[in-house]
Parts: structure tokens; sequence; C-alpha cells
């Protein structure tokens, strides 16, 4: 027979363990609520056994659209390709911070996943899977990473553009005393030799304008006005342009949307740069889409978004897009998606690209009033 100080040591014990319980089932139920991150729970044959609210409204699915599914059913219902994980879980083959890139129409997203197995004593009973959506980190650490190249890049630039643009300027007026010299005797010939280095030397100086953009844009003058309107006043330059490439353009507008906060003359240049590029990106036929939209995250931003039919932008390159000085066209600069940036940087905004082998999409977000 127990005695009573051991009883009293295993009630103790019990009451532990009925608080401890109760206080895991909070946890987890409280877990399962939570909106940043969320989890997935699989049995033994790889169904889906429980799974988070946030899982759930990121994929727009309801809890019983997912439960008892196998796991690859939901992926294609999801249409996650390739797959995000396997069955290789239920062998114990854990992973830790792998990325998930999701899209869905114009939205993109990108989640953190985490998945390990279960066991019970020895047994593997099935696996569990962390998502942590760090779509706004990504952007957030982007967007420290391209300031901070752009601050470099623009210290070298102030710098080497001067010193570029002083001899150029010597150089150009005394190109154009050679040449009122040679019209002075009538030496046709040599003038149209002069021409071509004065029409070179006007294209370099183009370059150090862009070049200067770089370190310093000149004096922004923000005030507050419709992304639409902004739009509509280079769609005639687009338009003309579209048509010398046989290229249809779709504009979508989106009435209602509150005003941003920018510069116009400064926004005109993204956007017509940015139209401009995916024309010239489709050669000859295509179709050209510009479509405004808010945020469906609820932030206080606004999109401009640039989408064309071309060949795409091989992934391999993706990243460097924005690089000063690399392009992918034969006359090209490479300053032009570099200067937008800054642009945009400098506006509280930021530009994202996707692409594939059916086209590219360039997205513009801006600040706008508050709703």
């Amino acid at each position: 027979m127990m005695d009573e100080p051991a009883m009293l040591a295993n009630d103790v014990m019990h009451a532990y363990g009925v608080k401890r319980e109760r206080f895991v089932r909070q946890f987890v139920n409280r877990f399962l609520t939570l909106e940043g991150i969320g989890v997935l729970f699989l049995d033994s044959e790889f169904r889906v056994v429980e799974v988070s609210e946030m899982i759930c409204s990121f994929f727009g699915f309801a809890r019983a659209d997912i439960a008892n599914k196998s796991a690859e059913e939901w992926f294609e219902a999801a249409g996650l390709r390739p797959y995000p994980f396997d069955r290789s879980l239920l062998e114990g083959q854990a992973f830790r911070n792998r990325v998930l890139d999701w899209k869905q129409g114009p939205f993109s997203r990108k989640l953190m996943i985490d998945g390990e197995a279960l066991e019970d004593n020895g047994e593997r009973t099935g696996a569990f899977i962390l998502f942590r959506d760090v779509s706004h980190q990504m952007v957030l650490e982007e967007q420290i990473r391209r300031s901070d190249r752009l601050k470099t890049i623009g210290q070298i630039a102030a710098g080497t553009a001067h010193e570029i643009r002083n001899p150029l300027t010597a150089i150009k007026g005394f190109m154009q005393l050679l040449n009122k010299s040679l019209n002075d005797r009538g030496m046709d010939k040599e003038q149209g030799y002069v021409g071509i280095v004065l029409s070179e030397l006007e294209r370099v100086n183009g370059l150090v304008s862009e070049f200067l953009l770089l370190s310093k844009p000149k004096e922004i003058k923000r005030d507050w006005m419709e992304i639409g309107q902004v739009v509509q006043e280079i769609m005639p330059m687009i338009q003309n342009e579209a048509i010398m490439h046989n290229v249809t353009v779709l504009y979508y507008p989106q009435p209602g949307l509150p005003p941003i906060l920018a510069d116009k003359e400064l926004l005109k240049q993204v956007f017509l740069n940015l139209g401009k590029n995916a024309i010239e990106a489709m050669g000859e036929g295509g179709t050209l889409i510009i479509r405004e939209h808010g945020d469906p995250g609820g932030s206080d931003k606004l999109a401009a978004e640039f989408i064309d039919t071309g060949p795409g932008i091989p992934p391999d390159v993706l990243d460097k897009v924005f690089d000063p000085f690399f392009t992918t066209k034969p006359q090209g600069t490479g300053l032009g998606l570099s200067v937008c940036q800054r642009i945009v940087d400098d506006l509280g905004g930021t530009i994202e690209v996707s692409s594939d082998e059916h086209g590219t999409e360039f997205t513009v977000w801006l600040p706008c009033a508050k709703t």
C-alpha cells in the first residue's frame, strides 16, 4: 500500500500533468490561428491531418478542402509546382529554411518552410511542416542591399562623371571650331567626319548625364497625384513606340485608388523606360499590359505593372538587371533600370521583377495616402 507522502507526490505530479496538457493544448490551438506562421501535420500515409488558418488563408482553401487529402493532391490544387517537399520527409529527411515562391495572378509571395518527421517510441508516425511568410522581410533585405550598392556606385559615379565631362567639353569645343574652319574651306567630306564625332560626343555626354543620376538625381518635387494620371500622360509615347514594333498595348486602369506622393516628371521617366524596355524586349509583335492596383495585403502602397509577352529574362541574370552597366541589348548602356531603381527608391517605393519563358513583369510599388 502506498504511503501518504508517496500518494501526495503522485497527486502533485498528476495535477502538474493535467495542467501541462491544458497549456500545451491552449498553445497548439493558439498556434493554429497565428497570421504570420502556419503549420501542416501529415500522417504516415502523407495525408493532411491538421492545417493552420494561416496556410488556408494564404493559399485560398478552406480547412475541409485540405484535411484528409494527400499532400500531393493539395500541391496540385494550389498550383505548387515543383512540389515544395516529398515523401522522403517521412523517412527522416528533414529540411530547414527552404524557400517557396508562390504566385497567383499578379501577386507573388515568399515562404520559408521547415519540415521534420514525427516519432512515437521509435516509430515514424508522420511529419510537420512550418510555414513562415517572409515576403516583407525579403523585400526589406533587398532594399537594404540595393541601397548600399547604389550608395557605393553613386560615390564612384559622382567623381568619375565629372572627370569625364571636363575633357569632353574641351574636345567638343575644339571639334566645333574645326567644323567651322572646314565649312569655311568647303571641305564637305571632312565636315561629315567631324559631324560623326560630334554626334558620338553627344551620345557620350548623354551617358555621363545618366551616370550622374546614379549619384544624385535632380531635386525631387513631391506632390499628391493619381497614379493613373501619370500613366495616361506617357501613353501616347508608349503607343508610338509600340506601333513601330507591331506591339499591342493593353491598359487596365483602376479608378478610385488613393493618390500617391511622388515627383511626376521622375515617375514618368521610370514608367516610360519600363514601357519602352518591354516593347524592345518583344522584338516584332507581342502584347504589353499596363495595369494599376492596390496591395491585397492592405499596405499603404499602390502598384503599376508593366508585363510583356517576350522571351523572358534568363534566371541566371534576373538578379542582375538593376546592376549598372548590365544589359542584354546590343546598343544598351545598362543604366536605364539602375536609374529607375534609384528614382523609385528615393520616392520611398520599390521595383520588383519576375520572369519566365512567357514574358517579364516589372512592378513599381509607391506609397499612397492612407484610406
